[in-house]
């Protein structure tokens, strides 16, 4: 039983910008930035005490990463529950939520004297981010205009690329003075200030301005479906660097044979009428298709050299910890500076442009890795690496845009929580992708990682692996140019 509805009851959006004048919708950008702001701080954080963590717990390599590969799975499968949630709680009950259990993990997580307690923490940290994060495109698609959308992603991106680029640093020195624990307490200022921003300026509609409902219930069957197919996905991935090869190929079978299963569920719920964990619908649209095609390898680029630079500056170039963050530190600036000059242009100037534009740079500094050799001076490295940077600057306010403006509005929500976790399967085979070929290439050039002494053939390992990123980033500019907009050809197959 339900009481009436009224404005102070269920505040709209509408009601809310009349309250707050012209100004909300970048209060609302900002209440639930903060709030995605935590939830990525939590997922790259906490790499800098798994060391400290694992030595508390008497704990091997392979069960410490759990606490890594735990939120990951958790983060990438509840993604596509975010749309169904909205629908059902609406957008207040729905963030603050995620912002609750994100505050609850990391209490928990901090207070743990168990690991098992501590992996349940990450968990539900790895639920509360993928709820939380594809919120901010549909809020940027609902509450701004066309001509401003490009800016706020832009805005929006600059303080979401901060998160990861700050935290590891601030964690390493909490780490250093605290211990483990401080890096799970870390997000509690954040979760506070971003529920208190909710309860100001994020409306309780669902959305659409309209309220919540009950509606359909959630589609477990998929999300079951989904959760498993996620799960032998990354763990076939991660066997395919051991010794086991046989197991390896049984999960990658399991996670096929689930997506596949996952797909024919998803189009028979649709055609029976029900509510599909994603709706299939969506990739009739040739400008989304062609968007989750890049979203799927710029993630498999960027996870995995977010993992081989690192591994590169460390053990192919011989670089201290502390001199592997001071020569990324200038082009992460310099990509904080670049996202919201892009996201301006992408008001003006057509999105699958500025993505292929960002594509090719990445593509150039991938190919610009291959020119060093030991003896190369550190500005070199520390410049190609601002190249690729400048190219995700170009690349992430404009992709989500270009791929969802054709989008019929109530496919917006379903549509930013598919791109997210297209992009972050992508994330996860990048990362497998670029140790499996690393490995191989080492064995093929006669080095191990375990060899103390780089060599340029070690070198030159390294320099196949860089070359390979950068051909799958040519190969997405292909797709990017696929963004293209056909108005008489999308409008003959959209309508009606």
């Amino acid at each position: 039983m339900t009481s009436p509805q009224t404005p102070d009851t269920l505040p709209s959006m509408g009601v809310l910008r009349a309250r707050y004048g012209e100004r909300y919708r970048w209060y609302l950008l900002l209440s639930v930035m903060v709030g995605t702001m935590a939830s990525i701080m939590s997922s790259t954080i906490v790499n800098v005490a798994i060391p400290d963590m694992s030595h508390h717990f008497a704990l091997g390599q392979e069960r410490a990463q759990w606490v890594s590969s735990g939120f990951m799975v958790a983060m990438t499968v509840s993604m596509l529950t975010t749309p169904w949630l909205l629908s059902r709680y609406g957008y207040r009950r729905t963030y603050v939520g995620t912002m609750l259990l994100l505050l609850a993990g990391g209490i928990v997580g901090g207070l743990a004297d168990h690991y098992p307690l501590v992996l349940m923490a990450r968990v539900a940290e790895g639920l509360a981010a993928g709820v939380v994060q594809p919120i901010p495109a549909i809020i940027i698609l609902r509450a701004f205009e066309p001509h401003e959308q490009g800016r706020a992603s832009g805005i929006f991106g600059m303080g979401v690329v901060l998160a990861p680029a700050i935290g590891p640093s601030i964690g390493g020195v909490l780490v250093d003075l605290f211990g483990w624990r401080s890096i799970f307490f870390m997000v509690v200022p954040f979760c506070l200030a971003s529920i208190w921003l909710a309860y100001k300026f994020v409306p309780k509609t669902a959305p659409g301005g309209v309220a919540a409902a009950r509606g359909s219930g959630l589609d477990g069957r998929g999300l079951a479906l989904g959760t498993v197919g996620t799960l032998c996905l990354l763990n076939g991935l991660v066997e395919l660097r051991g010794d086991s090869p046989l197991q390896a190929t049984l999960l990658l079978a399991g996670a096929l044979i689930a997506f596949v299963a996952f797909v024919w569920w998803q189009r028979r719920l649709m055609a029976a009428g029900g509510a599909p964990l994603m709706n299939l619908a969506l990739f009739r649209y040739r400008q989304f298709a062609m968007g989750s095609l890049v979203a799927f390898i710029y993630g498999t680029a960027l996870f995995g050299s977010t993992y081989l630079l690192p591994v590169y500056m460390q053990v192919g170039l011989h670089l201290s910890a502390s001199h592997v963050g001071t020569t990324l530190l200038p082009a992460g600036i310099v990509l904080a500076l670049t996202i919201p000059l892009v996201g301006r242009m992408a008001d003006k100037q057509p999105t699958w442009l500025l993505v292929s534009i960002g594509l090719a740079l990445l593509a150039v500094s991938f190919a610009l890795m291959a020119v060093l050799r030991l003896d190369s001076p550190l500005w070199l490295l520390v410049m190609f690496a601002i190249v690729g940077r400048i190219g995700l600057g170009f690349i992430l306010p404009s992709l989500n845009l270009g791929s969802m403006r054709p989008l019929a509005k109530p496919l917006i929500p379903q549509g930013a929580s598919a791109i997210s976790f297209v992009r972050m399967l992508g994330g996860a085979v990048g990362v497998s992708l670029c140790a499996i070929i690393l490995e191989w290439r080492l064995a093929a050039h006669g080095d191990s990682l375990a060899n103390p002494v780089s060599t340029p053939a070690r070198l030159a390992a390294f320099d196949e692996v860089f070359l390979m990123l950068a051909g799958l980033c040519a190969l997405a500019v292909c797709a990017a140019w696929q963004l293209r907009e056909k108005p008489d050809e999308d409008t003959a197959q959209h309508t009606g």
